[in-house]
């Protein structure tokens, strides 16, 4: 089972930068390129909290679960 982030999309669909997200939640470039690219382990409550107030989504719109047997 694999999770896929699709902070990308959000990003493109609310025409905002990776950047000005990073500056409005206090969160650094480098931790939300890594998020965005899917080379992280895990995102906290607090982290996922921040990005969908930013980008006015839900938790679900930014992550999906992508099961073995597709």
């Amino acid at each position: 089972m694999a999770i896929e982030v699709h902070l990308d999309l959000m990003l493109v669909q609310r025409k905002m930068s990776l950047t000005e997200l990073s500056e409005r939640i206090g969160i650094s470039i480098t931790n939300l390129s890594l998020l965005k690219t899917g080379k992280v382990k895990g995102i906290r409550f607090s982290t996922l909290e921040s990005i969908c107030r930013e980008l006015e989504c839900q938790p679900g719109d930014l992550l999906e679960n992508i099961p073995d047997y597709v």
